[in-house]
Order: structure tokens, then C-alpha cells, then sequence
């Protein structure tokens, strides 16, 4: 007797027709996460400057690494430039939510703050500014930024805080310290919002470091863990223990390291002022 080979029931055969449309939906919703990805890494990287200005005296540096995980990029971002009077103006920030919006607010908030710059009279008045301009363009999402303002004359540093995590500053006699400054809300939050100046001269050596939630907080341990830790590696270089960097350049790839610490996945930012003693 001849055995029939057993046929797939019509049930059989469905299932797998819906398995086979599950898979094809799932392969083209990764190709799209994948290209939006894609994008706001190019968005992301074609926005931030690729030389940051320096005068004697002042170097500085960048560095910035997107989310560990490829999926969380777009927010964070650093600038340096000139103003029209001589100054230098630097900042540092974080816009709310990541991905494509977020990488395409930060150009916009980016671009307004160098024109509000241009005109305003301290870090304190760009901020305010800027938040209102923010806001003018109706977007869903807000920013949080360190501002500053360097003179060259008179060696003073002016800053301003729209609730940003704070800096560090090392100099070259071992102190440090982190700079938890009076600041305001973030930008994009409530109009008419005011940002005290902060003012230092820098007298002799040493640096500022200026960064991202993402470098120094995570589920590995809690942002005054990460601040101690920048402060060390700032500290070390500016004291010219050995193994301390050497420039601007080698301590901000030094304190990109503390983000691989931290355990977030976040994007990150590291901006680096070191200044020598003045002449």
C-alpha cells in the first residue's frame, strides 16, 4: 500500500501567509527606524561646528558621541564663535526627546542663539531671547543650555544657565569646583523668563568644562559621581600630574570616557576652555 504524504490544512497554510507579512512588516519598520537613524546622525553631525575659535591664552575643544544604543540621537549639541565686538561665545545644550525633531530644533536653537549673540549684551539677555524665540515657532519640545561669553580684554567670563546641568572649572593650584551657578528654566518653556549672570576672570591657569547629562549621569551612579569624576580628570590635567592630559583636546576625549561608565544611552556633549595664566 502507497502512504499519501500528508497536505498543510488551510489553517496551516494562513498562518503562515501572516507570518510571512509579520516578518516583511517588521524587516520594512526596522529600514525606516534604521534611515530615520541614519538621518539624525547626518542632521546631527553636519550642524555642529567642525573648528571651534581660540585666541591666546584660550584654546578649546569638543567632542561628541551619539546614543550608545543607536536609537536615542539628536539632542545634544555644542558651538563656539566670534561676536562682532571680539568676544567669544560658547554653549552647550540638550533639546527635549531625540531622533529627526530633535536634531532639527537643535539647528534651530543653534542658529538662534548666534544671532541673538550678535546683538545682546551678556549671556543672561541670549537666553531670554532665545527662549522667546523658541517659542515663537510652536514646537512641542524645550532645550536646556550653559551660555557664555568670553572677553579678551578683560579676561572675564560671563554665564548663564537654562536648566542645564552644571559645569566644572579646575585650576592649576588644585582647586575645583562645580559650578552650580543661579540659572532659569529651560528654553521653550514659559515667556519672559529671566537668567542671572555669573561673572569670573580668569586670572591664571587652568579649564571650564562644560557638558551634557549624558556624560555624567546614568543607572551606573548619579550625576554628583560624574561631575567628581570630570572634576578629577580636569584637575589631573591642569595640575600636570602625570597621565592628566595635555590640551583641550586630550581631556575632552578623556571626559567622553566618563559617559562609558555611567551606563546611559544617551547622546553626549563635552566642551572644553582651557585657559594659561595670563602674560
Amino acid at each position: 500500500m502507497t502512504r499519501r504524504r500528508p497536505t498543510p490544512s488551510a489553517s496551516a497554510d494562513d498562518l503562515l501567509t501572516t507570518l510571512g507579512q509579520l516578518t516583511a512588516q517588521a524587516r520594512q519598520g526596522a529600514e525606516r527606524q534604521h534611515a530615520r537613524v541614519e538621518l539624525a546622525e547626518a542632521l546631527q553631525r553636519e550642524m555642529l561646528p567642525a573648528v571651534l575659535p581660540d585666541l591666546p591664552g584660550l584654546g578649546a575643544a569638543a567632542r561628541y558621541a551619539p546614543a550608545r544604543d543607536g536609537l536615542d540621537i539628536g539632542g545634544d549639541w555644542y558651538d563656539g564663535f566670534r561676536l562682532p565686538d571680539g568676544a567669544l561665545a560658547f554653549c552647550v545644550g540638550d533639546v527635549q526627546g531625540h531622533d529627526v525633531e530633535a536634531a532639527a530644533i537643535m539647528g534651530q536653537v543653534r542658529i538662534g542663539l548666534r544671532a541673538v549673540a550678535a546683538t545682546a549684551a551678556d549671556p543672561g539677555e541670549v537666553l531670554s531671547r532665545a527662549n522667546d524665540l523658541l517659542l515663537s515657532v510652536n514646537s512641542s519640545l524645550f532645550a536646556t543650555c550653559s551660555f557664555l561669553r568670553y572677553d579678551p580684554v578683560t579676561r572675564e567670563l560671563q554665564s548663564a544657565r537654562a536648566g542645564h546641568v552644571p559645569g566644572v572649572w579646575a585650576l592649576s593650584d588644585g582647586r575645583w569646583g562645580v559650578a552650580e551657578d543661579a540659572g532659569g528654566p529651560p528654553l521653550g518653556v514659559q515667556p519672559g523668563e529671566v537668567y542671572p549672570v555669573t561673572r569670573r576672570l580668569l586670572t591664571g591657569s587652568g579649564v571650564v568644562v562644560l557638558l551634557t547629562d549624558g556624560v555624567i549621569e546614568g543607572p551606573s551612579f548619579p550625576v554628583e559621581e560624574g561631575l567628581a569624576r570630570v572634576a578629577a580628570l580636569a584637575t589631573t590635567a591642569v595640575t600636570g600630574v602625570s597621565g592628566g592630559a595635555a590640551g583641550p583636546g586630550e581631556l575632552a576625549a578623556q571626559v567622553m570616557g566618563v559617559a562609558e561608565l555611567t551606563g546611559h544611552s544617551d547622546d553626549a556633549a563635552v566642551l572644553v576652555l582651557w585657559h594659561d595664566a595670563e602674560d
